[in-house]
């Protein structure tokens, strides 16, 4: 498998070249780092949330956006499919980086992880990345600074020059596509984490529901969170059977049925004092190759419609 930051970079530039098209913007800090401004200053939209989510997938996975309905309501969903779950949704796509820099707050997500590998994700699947540049997604309603380049530098040991920062709020139209992007990513890492070898599922795919864009931060992280865990569905092709697929839902966990802004707000909005499981997908069909096929969870379509404000 060719570098996954490599497969990144070459999005990057296509970035740069449709900047205007996508209505994103491109910054070069003093430092010489990058920073792709995907809802900060620039409106973007959907075309720059889906090829956002193709940077943080580094290529491996096809992303689209579709017109369905939450609670008779006409909303727009977002598919992403891919045949490499493992290194896609695992050792790209999950926002596992927490970025922390003097007063910058964020989370990263985008194969810049591989290339530090210290994430549980990349030892069961047996990756590391080795390249000259690092692609690290960071969602914040802050801007991107030097301190935090360099720190993105320092830890994936690349020159300053050569990091690329796609940042994106999540109270922006591609913050709310990125988020929808993850239903996939959520299935495959409760797989993992309940001790599913992640080579073994072959095929991913997922889908759910573009949150309408929210005022502040705080509200929309809750609602994007929720369009994941009442209208998030999954299909998995997998090689082996398991006794605990149907804990990969988010009907599985006791939360089930509240609303994200009241379990953040429970916590003092601090993420990780929330349980992981909580970050599930609605729904799920898991296709045992050989074997059953196993369907659970399910979705809540007027818990939605609240979030959404419908």
């Amino acid at each position: 498998m060719d570098s996954l930051n490599r497969n990144a970079l070459e999005l990057a530039d296509e970035a740069l070249d449709f900047a205007e098209e996508l209505d994103i913007g491109a910054v070069e800090l003093d430092n010489g780092a990058t920073v792709l401004d995907f809802g900060h200053e620039f409106d973007g939209g959907l075309e720059a949330g889906l090829l956002l989510v193709e940077l943080q997938t580094a290529g491996l996975a096809t992303v689209q956006s579709r017109m369905d309905e939450v609670a008779g309501a006409p909303i727009p969903h977002v598919e992403l499919s891919t045949d490499h779950p493992a290194l896609a949704l695992l050792c790209s796509q999950k926002a596992g980086w927490e970025v922390s820099v003097d007063d910058f707050e964020g989370l990263g997500s985008g194969p810049a992880r591989a290339l530090v590998a210290e994430e549980d994700e990349f030892a069961r699947v047996g990756y590391t990345d080795a390249f000259d540049f690092a692609v690290l997604a960071v969602e914040s309603d802050d801007y991107p600074t030097e301190a935090v380049a360099e720190q993105v530098a320092d830890l994936a040991g690349v020159e300053t020059s050569s990091v690329f920062l796609p940042s994106v709020p999540t109270a922006s139209v591609a913050g709310s596509v990125s988020v929808a992007a993850r239903a996939a990513e959520m299935a495959v890492f409760r797989l993992a984490e309940l001790g599913y070898d992640p080579l073994d599922i072959v095929t991913a795919v997922g889908d759910a529901p573009v949150a309408p864009v929210a005022g502040d931060e705080e509200t929309a992280i809750a609602r994007t969170n929720d369009a994941l865990a009442y209208g998030g569905r999954v299909h998995l092709t997998v090689r082996e059977e398991f006794d605990r697929f149907d804990e990969i839902v988010s009907t599985a966990t006791d939360e089930y049925g509240t609303h994200f802004a009241d379990i953040f707000e429970s916590v003092d909005w601090d993420f990780y004092d929330v349980d992981e499981s909580v970050f599930a997908p609605a729904q799920a069909t898991i296709n045992v190759v050989g074997g059953d096929t196993h369907v659970v969870g399910e979705r809540d379509e007027d818990l939605l419609a609240e979030s959404f404000g419908l």
